[in-house]
């Protein structure tokens, strides 16, 4: 299964994906896909060669994010030892770049998080639209999209 995480997201995505790689005995290929960066070359492993889209940009900011995405993937996985998988860094367009691991790893599933919420992931759904919308709809596999904001139904929804 091709999980996408994105920095800060709550632990429910990974968990989920957890509990459906035990019962189904998958392979979990977690991939983060930075959009301030494009793909120069695919690998047959799923991994790819990346460049920034600035050519002004100086410094390495995605290798802090790569590091600080295994990091917090080591420790949730620690709790999951049965559960084999890999991280992925990707770049350019989410629903293009998971679709490509998927294709390569031969995954059967995906599992991404619903969209996000505040400005930030208002703003980045309004450029890119929703990973999960594109990837439902753009190519065969099954798609879980796990709610990142839970309602109780028995209370009543506040107004704002």
């Amino acid at each position: 299964m091709v999980v996408g995480i994105v920095p800060g997201q709550p632990e429910l995505v990974a968990l989920t994906a957890i509990s459906l790689a035990r019962a189904s005995g998958a392979t979990l290929y977690f991939a983060y896909v930075d959009p301030q960066r494009s793909t120069v070359e695919e690998f047959p492993d799923g991994t790819v060669r990346h460049a920034t889209l600035d050519p002004d940009a100086v410094g390495d900011d995605w290798r802090r994010t790569d590091q600080d995405l295994r990091e917090a993937l080591d420790r949730l996985m620690e709790h999951a030892p049965d559960v084999p998988w890999e991280f992925r860094y990707l770049a350019g367009r989410s629903d293009r770049a998971m679709t490509h691991l998927a294709r390569t790893v031969d995954a059967a599933a995906f599992v991404v998080g619903a969209r996000t919420t505040g400005l930030q992931g208002r703003m980045r759904e309004l450029l890119d639209g929703s990973v999960a919308f594109h990837l439902t709809h753009h190519q065969h596999r099954p798609v879980l999209v796990v709610p990142l904001q839970v309602v109780d139904w028995s209370q009543p929804v506040a107004r704002r």
